[in-house]
């Protein structure tokens, strides 16, 4: 018995990441580069020169301390993949590894992250997946398609920070040099570890940025702190402040597992756009992503981004955590269809008095987060 199977166009768009069909079959305009160390910064016609064409340099080692460059080049183009793995891919090891890129001969980095964490590995966990933007097969390489323009040049380095060495580091980037397009925006990505900042500050997922851009999303890694038992972290909303904003926000979500795509607590999923790697309950670790592509998050003037840190749970338990000296505020009380805002309130302690047995806090606490937040700028650096 024979099975047909009917790709229709649609299907097709979606499979190609959105690629058009059409644009497969027309030439585009360009010269093929790969870097890698048979043939470093893709030079035409060099490659495989190292054991006379055998496979003679397929990786470098990356001793504690030391930079190794995965591409220099000068001109314009634009970088399409990157591929790397390395032997050791413990979690000291995949934060300890520091992956930098600098557009158009700038000294200061574009893009400062630590590998695991622009992988979307913030916490080091070991998992295959694939989203729009990344994926690691087997959970033993990891791979970037974001495009990534320069006009004047492109530099890669990798810095071991840790003080083990790394015997075995493989890459290649993949990329086509074309004419200088002065429309590109600069692709960039910054990292920030945020341990229990006071309560009730809010975690930076975007800092404030100046200039006209795309906020192309985050990859976040959470240890949410036990001492809070078994109550959720995510209640806190994803706020956008752009083009002037202050006080108040643009865009304003609605809760933490709900900016990702997902509702009614967290657990593991992977989509194109949004996704949950890590769902650790008892522990208390989480590692997501969310990428504003059909969603187009767009600035002109700056943006800063943040997300509150705030926490629920049962009445009972919530207060026996505040008669501890947990780091809290009680933030309002939710027994549908009855709401209380006690940062609204006139008399906090009277209407926080009226709540019942089983209602549902919303509290500020304090966790550890570390956030990769990717996004296009209208400068190198």
């Amino acid at each position: 018995m024979k099975t047909k199977i009917v790709l229709t166009a649609g299907l097709l768009a979606c499979s190609l990441s959105g690629i058009a069909q059409s644009e497969l079959y027309r030439m585009p305009v360009g010269e093929s580069r790969v870097s890698s160390m048979e043939n470093l910064n893709g030079e035409k016609g060099h490659g495989g020169k190292t054991n006379q064409g055998g496979k003679g340099r397929a990786c470098a080692p990356l001793k504690a301390g030391d930079t190794l460059t995965l591409l220099n080049t000068n001109g314009s183009g634009t970088i399409q993949r990157i591929w790397l793995t390395m032997w050791d891919r413990s979690p000291d090891m995949l934060r300890g590894v520091r992956l930098k890129m600098y557009w158009d001969n700038q000294k200061t980095p574009a893009v400062d992250v630590p590998i695991g964490d622009f992988f979307c590995l913030g916490l080091g966990q070991k998992v295959a997946f694939e989203n729009e933007l990344f994926s690691t097969a087997e959970g033993r390489s990891f791979n970037c398609y974001i495009p990534m323009p320069f006009q004047k040049g492109a530099r890669i380095t990798v810095t071991n920070t840790t003080a083990k060495d790394e015997i075995l580091f493989f890459f290649d980037v993949d990329f086509i040099k074309t004419a200088p397009d002065p429309n590109a925006l600069y692709f960039h990505a910054q990292w920030s570890s945020q341990n229990h900042r006071p309560v009730p500050q809010d975690i930076d997922l975007l800092p404030e940025i100046k200039g006209k851009g795309r906020f192309l999303g985050v990859s976040v890694g959470l240890n949410a702190d036990t001492t809070y038992t078994n109550t959720w972290w995510g209640e806190g909303e994803v706020k956008m402040y752009i083009d002037g904003d202050k006080k108040y926000p643009t865009i304003n979500g609605t809760g933490s597992e709900d900016y990702i795509g997902s509702g009614w607590l967290e657990g593991v999923f992977v989509n194109r756009y949004q996704g949950c790697l890590l769902a650790d309950t008892k522990n208390g670790r989480f590692s997501f992503y969310r990428f504003h592509i059909p969603d187009q998050v767009l600035f002109y003037k700056d943006i800063h981004v943040t997300l509150q840190q705030l926490g629920g749970g049962q009445l009972e338990t919530v207060k026996a955590l505040q008669a501890k000296g947990l780091p809290l505020r009680i933030v309002n009380i939710t027994n549908p269809p009855r709401f209380i805002n006690l940062l609204d309130s006139k008399d906090p302690q009277n209407d926080l008095a009226k709540a019942s047995p089983g209602d549902w806090v919303c509290f500020n606490r304090s966790d550890d987060y570390a956030v990769t937040a990717y996004y296009y700028l209208d400068r190198p650096e």
